[in-house]
């Protein structure tokens, strides 16, 4: 019989050779070193051989027990290689059955609750959403294994008709995240969303957002949106859009902890100059997961978005989020809630929410055009060079006040103040 010590010095030859145990195990040694633990045996006349795995992983102890157990099924005339395949069939008929007691929508929610540390809160809001909104009516009361390729592109073919083309994409690519991960966990052995790729419809080319470039025009687009039935959440979320030129979604999941040197019951504007520090994290989402110390993005808030931002106080300052969803108050507003708002009162195609960005670049490049680098960096359009990046980010603050501040002052020329939005009910 076989020591410890034998089997831990057992060391490669020029061709592969055993250590033999007892009862028909034995150690084969291969001439790359790696060692198994190996068995044979005779079943009905037939020469077989089971292997129990490494060493170390398996120890000689442990070869040992898995041989007797082999033995012990041969005494009842059961084929112990004929035993496993017995065990793996079992442990199939149990995935099906786990998988036939959870639903899509359970798994999808475990899966997002895993997830969501690694995003940040505005994505992981927007992910669990489209999929509340787009997928659950159709799947989300179906064990997995009841879910195939056929029922998945249905579902996307909606989604796909009301013109959504990326979205469905972006569905796509989360309903296949939610299956690998039950692949992973046992309770899926296929993903039906991965092959249906090529099935969906291509993304269009795409152009230039719609923007309207003159400030009467401009004026007229934020005047039809306030006078709207909308809620004032988005009323107010459009203004401070337009006020600051940041991304949509940027404005989407702002927090009230991100504004610094605001005297929420003071003047307009006190003794401290208030700004907006829109945390690395969340421009590292916006802008396709650059290089997270080079895009905290600093905005110097003129006196209108601080009035307006004292107003909305009133309705949301309970909360986190300084514009909340209309369902749910720990959810940022929908991320299409300012561009329907725009389309309902007829700029579709002539003015998206994205499109305030272009309007405030075209006309204060066309009237400060010494200040175009300036004018870069309050879009956050960053250098390349990221040590310039990080420099540039800290100068020019005194300019960039004064060009933010003649923005609003032009914009806002002719329309009421914020207090005006509140007619609607308070949060």
């Amino acid at each position: 019989m076989l020591t410890d010590g034998q089997v831990r010095k057992a060391a490669p030859k020029d061709k592969p050779y055993k250590l033999a145990d007892s009862g028909g195990l034995y150690l084969y040694v291969a001439k790359s070193g790696l060692r198994s633990w190996r068995m044979k045996f005779r079943f009905q006349g037939k020469e077989k051989l089971l292997t129990f795995g490494p060493y170390p992983d398996v120890s000689l102890a442990i070869a040992r027990d898995k041989r007797d157990e082999a033995r012990r099924l041969l005494r009842d005339h059961i084929d112990p290689s004929g035993s496993r395949q017995k065990a793996r069939e079992m442990a199939e008929a149990e995935r099906i059955e786990r998988a036939r007691k959870l639903t899509f929508e359970q798994v999808t929610r475990i899966w997002h609750e895993v997830q969501a540390p690694r995003w940040a809160p505005v994505h992981a809001a927007d992910v669990i959403t489209s999929l509340e909104r787009d997928v659950f009516p159709d799947m989300g009361g179906l064990p997995l294994d009841e879910i195939d390729a056929p029922m998945v592109l249905a579902t996307l073919r909606k989604v796909e008709a009301r013109g959504s083309i990326e979205t469905a994409r972006r569905l796509r690519q989360r309903i296949s995240a939610v299956f690998c991960y039950a692949i992973s966990e046992g309770t899926a052995a296929n993903d039906p969303a991965a092959i249906i790729t090529k099935a969906l419809k291509p993304l269009p080319k795409k152009g230039k957002q719609p923007a309207m470039v003159k400030l009467p025009e401009l004026r007229g687009v934020l005047s039809a949106a306030e006078s709207s039935g909308a809620s004032p959440v988005t009323k107010f979320a459009s203004r401070l859009l337009a006020l600051t030129a940041v991304r949509p979604a940027v404005v989407r999941g702002v927090s009230w902890d991100e504004f610094e040197e605001i005297d929420w019951s003071g003047n307009l504007i006190g003794p401290t100059l208030p700004i907006w520090r829109v945390p690395a994290a969340r421009m590292k989402l916006i802008l396709d997961r650059k290089d997270e110390e080079s895009f905290e993005h600093v905005v110097p808030l003129p006196w209108q978005a601080v009035d307006l931002l004292r107003e909305v106080r009133r309705l949301t300052g309970r909360g986190k989020l300084v514009f909340p969803g209309q369902r749910h108050a720990h959810r940022p507003l929908s991320e299409n809630a300012i561009g329907y708002l725009y389309n309902r009162v007829g700029y579709h195609g002539r003015h998206v929410p994205h499109g305030w960005r272009a309007s405030f670049s075209t006309i204060m490049n066309e009237r400060h055009r010494p200040d175009r680098a300036i004018i870069d960096l309050m879009l956050a359009h960053v250098p390349s060079n990221k040590v310039e990046a990080a420099y540039n980010r800290a100068r020019h603050m005194t300019r960039r006040r004064e060009l933010g501040q003649e923005w609003a002052d032009l914009l806002m020329e002719g329309l009421p103040p914020a207090a005006a939005l509140l007619d609607g009910p308070r949060r």
